[in-house]
């Protein structure tokens, strides 16, 4: 706990420098050493010799995509396609690899971050939509081979799943 605190510290502390330098106010060490409290979200006050300045500053970092939000659109069935089409283009222009955690959709934007949680089991992986497929029966999305095998459908060769989309903010 008290590593994370002083590594929260410290980036605060780097924060509000910089904060502080881009405004053009220049701060001493001994400001930059002054406690903080730690409140993600909010502004960060700097004595400055009797003068308070604020320095906005987010302390969060960006959200992962496994802790992104999603929206739900759809259910159907998954496949997924691995080593025999390894280093062929996919639709938007790259060469596939089933190691990488990726799929195809019919629709759905190049690029776009979709969470595909197997209804059996409840496990989850969050691909990148690269390709454009499947079109062949129901299917709603081709996983790669690494996403497949991620949610346990591998061995089956297609499951039932849920897929949901990353909200692009």
């Amino acid at each position: 706990m008290k590593n994370v605190v002083t590594t929260r510290l410290g980036l605060v502390r780097t924060l509000a420098m910089t904060t502080l330098a881009v405004v053009g106010i220049v701060a001493t060490p001994a400001v930059a050493e002054a406690p903080v409290a730690l409140m993600p979200h909010s502004s960060i006050n700097v004595a400055l010799g009797g003068v308070a300045a604020t320095a906005l500053a987010d302390i969060t970092p960006p959200l992962s995509a496994a802790e992104a939000e999603f929206e739900t659109i759809g259910k159907g069935v998954a496949s997924y396609y691995g080593r025999e089409l390894a280093g062929n283009r996919t639709a938007n222009g790259e060469r596939f690899n089933p190691t990488e955690l990726t799929a195809a959709h019919r629709t759905l934007p190049f690029g776009s971050k979709v969470r595909v949680t197997n209804a059996r089991t409840g496990a989850s992986v969050v691909v990148r939509i690269n390709d454009r497929g499947p079109f062949h029966g129901n299917r709603l999305i081709d996983l790669s081979e690494a996403a497949a095998r991620e949610i346990g459908i591998r061995s089956a060769g297609s499951g039932t799943v849920e897929i949901a989309l990353a909200d692009p903010a």
